[in-house]
């Protein structure tokens, strides 16, 4: 059965010049389904299939952290459903995220605030004679006592939530 396992950030990727200093840090691996996606493409593969659960979550998280002053993200899986992975540029918005980098082969995206920066990498590690592997490397810097609360409820469910997202990846549609 095709599952995210836990795993390192992909040595050579540049989500791992981002690694030095995080407060947080995580990385979930699955064969792709359809290898012939971008990194951009398996991501949008992936939050098409949030499941309700995790935007549940994501909904109780906005409404929560309004009360301190932090933005509400909005859900993860408010992508739009007609614009294709080619369309996007870095600064746009991809759900919750920003775009910054973009390559076939791993796309950066996150988001930076006054309390934590988050960057996402989604990474296609393609092998001859194997299924292209994709790792979802997550790395959070927080920036002050904010920043470290916020993370402590974050942290265990970040475990939950990656792997449940990720597995549309390894899925066939």
């Amino acid at each position: 059965m095709n599952t995210p396992t836990a795993t390192q950030p992909p040595a050579g990727s540049r989500i791992a010049d981002r690694l030095g200093g995080a407060d947080f840090h995580d990385a979930w691996s699955i064969d792709a389904a359809d290898p012939s996606l971008s990194a951009l493409a398996q991501f949008l593969t992936s939050v098409r299939a949030t499941p309700r659960w995790v935007d549940a979550c994501m909904n109780l998280r906005n409404r929560v952290v309004q009360l301190v002053g932090l933005k509400d993200l909005g859900a993860l899986a408010q992508v739009d459903l007609a614009k294709p992975d080619t369309a996007y540029r870095p600064g746009d918005r991809v759900g919750i995220f920003t775009l910054f980098e973009n390559t076939p082969d791993e796309v950066l995206l996150g988001d930076r605030d006054k309390h934590l920066d988050v960057m996402l990498s989604v990474h296609c590690e393609r092998r001859p004679d194997r299924p292209v592997r994709v790792t979802v490397t997550t790395v959070v810097h927080t920036k002050n006592r904010l920043g470290r609360l916020y993370m402590l409820p974050v942290k265990p469910m970040h475990k939950l939530i990656a792997p449940s997202v990720l597995r549309a990846i390894g899925h066939p549609r």
